[in-house]
Order: C-alpha cells, then structure tokens, then sequence
C-alpha cells in the first residue's frame, strides 16, 4: 500500500539493515519511493527488503561507507536499476562509549570516518545525480541529538555528530539555488539495537538491574521513554516530501522535547 507522494523518486538509505535506517527504508517504499537499501552485510537488508514486500527495493551490500571504491561500485549498480538518486539518507553510523581518557587514537580515528566523512564521502558521490534533478532532491544526514549537545563517555561520537551538523548547514546554503535541500534529523535515545546492546554492556559492567540502565537512557527525554525508528522515519519522510521544499540547513530534534531551541 503506497501514499504515492514519492512515487518515481529513488532514495538512497544507508545503514538500511536495522533500527533507524531500516525504518526510514520501509516508509519511503510506502510512500512509492524506490529505495537502495546500501549496507555492509547482505542479510539484514534481505530481511528489510522481505518486510517491505515491494519489488521497488535494491540491496547494495558492502556499501563500506569509509570506501570510496566500495561507494562507486554500489551507486553504479543502483542506478543501473532505478536511475539517478534523487534522494540520499546518510543513516550508517556507529557509537562505541568510553571515557576520553581511554578514547585512543583509533577509537576516535574509526567514529569520525563512519559517522562523518562516511557522510561526506557518499553525499560526495551522489552529488551529480542530486544537482542533475534539481528542485525536489533531498539530502537528509541522520545525526543525533550527540550533534546539538554534549553526552559523557561518547566525545568521539558527540565530535563526529556536531560535525555532521555542520555540514548540513554548509551544503544547505551552497545547494539552495540549485533546488537541493539538506537537512539532518537528529534522534535522541532510540529502541534500536544500538541501545539494547548498551544496555547489555551497563549490567556486564557495572552489575545494575536492566530497569536501572534502561532509566538510563530515558531520564534525558521529558517524556519519560525511548523514541521509536518509526517517529524518526516519519521526520524524514516529511522531509522527503514536496511540502518540504522550503526547509533547509535545519537540525531537527525528534526527542521527546529534550533539546529546546533557544
């Protein structure tokens, strides 16, 4: 069942396997959208491309957002099936925690080139497509509220967000005559498999119930619980849509009111 108001649209999503990309991958197809789904292993895009029941979906497996070869090869592919991308969602990230002090220089090295030159060497590549179709093309980077405040044990990741944050609002500005628009939604803590495997690793560490460090996770949200993937995907999608139009180098919070605008 589609809305149809992406209708003849191809997205591409990375980090489309689970959580959050998965979500926003099954609500563009609902809204008609043909979607890449580009991620680094096969099996779960399989299984997000079985749950959306449409024959509008495009598995790029080993799209290593670090990879510029890799980026190539599974854009090549994907038009080859659906034509330009015409809307990008840079979703793939990852989040390790620790204390600064034992951030070593690899730990840093690795969250900065996935969660942000992994985003600009994608939006880099796709650029010619998004430029080519003009008014109508979105680039939407899913950040964090990490990107518009600070969170203890996750610098490397709050450095990396607040970098993508940055961009957006760069390229929003070089992009607004051509038609283009670039936003980046920002969720605070999610039910994903992210949190669920942090969880896990507070009770390891530290021998606290599973109630005690799931409060962890929502006493920062007003509304008192995780956000859902599907609250962040329905964000997206608004920004996807031709309503949209006039948004551009925004930060947009889905959190439960936990980041206010000043």
């Amino acid at each position: 069942m589609t809305n149809g108001v992406l209708t003849g649209r191809h997205a591409l999503v990375t980090g489309a396997g689970s959580g959050i990309g998965a979500a926003i991958a099954l609500r563009l197809i609902a809204d008609g959208a043909s979607v890449t789904l580009a991620g680094r292993r096969r099996a779960p895009l399989e299984e997000v491309a079985h749950k959306a029941e449409s024959d509008r979906t495009f598995i790029a497996d080993g799209f290593d957002v670090t990879d510029s070869a890799a980026i190539a090869a599974g854009l090549d592919a994907a038009r080859s099936t659906f034509g330009p991308v015409s809307i990008l969602v840079n979703c793939a990230g990852e989040a390790p925690s620790a204390p600064f002090e034992k951030t070593d220089a690899a730990m840093w090295a690795h969250v900065l080139n996935v969660d942000l030159t992994g985003v600009f060497n994608v939006t880099q590549a796709a650029l010619a497509d998004l430029k080519a179709h003009g008014r109508g093309a979105r680039i939407i980077n899913i950040a964090s509220t990490a990107g518009l405040a600070g969170y203890a044990y996750v610098s490397a990741y709050c450095a990396a967000k607040h970098g993508v944050i940055g961009l957006t609002r760069a390229l929003a500005l070089e992009l607004a005559k051509k038609g283009v628009t670039v936003n980046a939604v920002c969720p605070g803590f999610t039910d994903t498999p992210i949190i669920a495997r942090s969880i896990a690793a507070i009770v390891e560490k530290t021998g606290r119930s599973e109630e005690d460090a799931f409060k962890e996770f929502v006493k920062s949200n007003p509304q008192g619980r995780l956000v859902e993937p599907q609250e962040v995907a329905d964000a997206v999608a608004w920004l996807a849509s031709p309503g949209a139009s006039s948004i551009t180098g925004q930060s947009i919070a889905v959190a439960g009111g936990e980041i206010m605008a000043g």
